[in-house]
């Protein structure tokens, strides 16, 4: 799938978000957010100024959030972001305003929503995971690098990869052992191992 139908799949099915900032000593703070549009490229959410994460974000824009959708574990779907956030002020408000009718019941009057700002987030990478399907189907889109696990030329061919691997989604081919990716989980199983070094975490 491309970029745009996973932001697209955030806003429209997911919505609410976690979002991490951090504070001024660099500890962690979470916040929930609505994600409440996207122009295909960026996602776009809004805060008040005086809130906690108004300051943070304006002291340092870096961003990672998560969300999800499914009423048990193994029919969910995730989609994880790091990215950067954008101050883009007021103009944007009516637009988000008006894909979320919903802010009219919490912002009721013009002036309740004088405090208001609207900040992009700048997709860097992201990563999509869908513990619904068998073996589980991951994806990661964006710019950014990507965790992961390849075997390398080293491969002795024993197999015990395969017989380690939560999903079983290592497979043999032409002597080597190879791993399908898309379905990963990067649980790190085959990596701890393997008796001959040949795999590698790729960062």
């Amino acid at each position: 799938m491309e970029k745009e139908y996973y932001l697209n799949y955030l806003v429209e099915e997911m919505h609410t978000t976690v979002l991490a900032t951090v504070d001024e000593e660099g500890k962690p703070v979470t916040a929930v957010i609505d994600m409440m549009y996207t122009d295909g490229d960026d996602l776009y959410f809004l805060t008040a100024k005086g809130k906690g994460l108004y300051k943070r974000l304006k002291a340092d824009g870096h961003i990672a959030l998560s969300s999800w959708k499914g009423e048990k574990s193994l029919n969910s779907k995730a989609i994880s972001i790091r990215g950067v956030a954008v101050e883009m002020g007021e103009e944007p408000l009516s637009l988000l305003f008006e894909k979320n009718q919903y802010m009219y019941e919490i912002y009721k009057t013009k002036e309740s929503r004088g405090t208001l700002t609207v900040f992009k987030i700048e997709v860097r990478e992201g990563e999509f995971f869908d513990l619904s399907a068998n073996p589980i189907f991951r994806e990661v889109f964006g710019k950014g690098k990507h965790m992961g696990y390849h075997v390398t030329e080293k491969c002795i061919g024993c197999e015990r990869c395969i017989q380690y691997c939560p999903q079983r989604i290592i497979k043999m081919k032409k002597g080597k052992a190879y791993i399908e990716e898309q379905h990963c989980l990067n649980c790190g199983s085959c990596l701890s191992i393997c008796p001959a070094n040949a795999i590698e975490r790729v960062v």
